[in-house]
């Protein structure tokens, strides 16, 4: 039979582990003194909804055909309402007036084309400045006509009041914005006998040759 042993609680005990060696620190790298240099960094994507530098601009989409149509209609519905409004600007100007050769001097810009085509919006646009440019013109120059006339009428008004004091004055019918070619003068009556005597009066010729 095999020699028994007796098991005691110190030999259930495991032996003590060998004490570990400490790691040695690594050496660091020595970091050199002062302010250090900036590192190029390498370039990052464009920012969002910008092209990048050097890129082409990005093409702009064509109008619809829609659009244009409409655009068109548009400016020749303008044009059509300054036309009228510039045709009886014409109608209603006195001959001698500067609104009725600004009309042929609007005419003379128009380019002349051997073939009939349709305006481009930019030349619609151009076509309707210079009525607009034409009309404003004319509206100007009614203004002014229309000054003067008072003022000759006022004139007119004074000769009959005190002709005395208007001594050969005159004032003609297209002065007055009349037709004919009337003339109001103030006119010594009975001749030089009224000049001495102060016998003034407006007299009306016909004033046509």
């Amino acid at each position: 039979m095999p020699a028994q042993t007796d098991v005691t609680p110190d030999s259930l005990v495991p032996p003590p582990a060998p004490p570990s060696q400490p790691v040695p620190p690594t050496a660091a790298a020595p970091q050199p003194l002062g302010p250090q240099p900036l590192r190029p960094q390498p370039p990052g994507p464009p920012p969002l909804g910008r092209p990048p530098p050097g890129a082409p601009p990005p093409a702009l989409a064509p109008a619809p055909a829609a659009d244009l149509i409409a655009a068109r209609r548009e400016l020749r519905r303008q044009l059509a309402g300054l036309e009228r409004t510039w045709a009886g600007l014409l109608a209603e100007a006195p001959s001698g007036t500067a609104a009725g050769p600004a009309c042929g001097a609007v005419a003379s810009r128009q380019p002349r084309l051997g073939a009939g085509r349709l305006l481009g919006l930019a030349e619609l646009e151009v076509s309707r400045d210079q009525l607009l440019a034409a009309i404003d013109r004319a509206r100007a120059s009614a203004r002014a006509e229309q000054d003067r006339q008072a003022a000759a009428r006022r004139q007119l008004e004074a000769m009959i009041a005190d002709p005395a004091r208007h001594r050969f004055a005159c004032v003609n019918n297209q002065e007055l914005g009349v037709s004919g070619c009337g003339v109001y003068q103030v006119r010594p009556r009975l001749g030089l006998i009224g000049m001495l005597a102060g016998w003034w009066e407006v007299k009306l010729s016909s004033g046509c040759p």
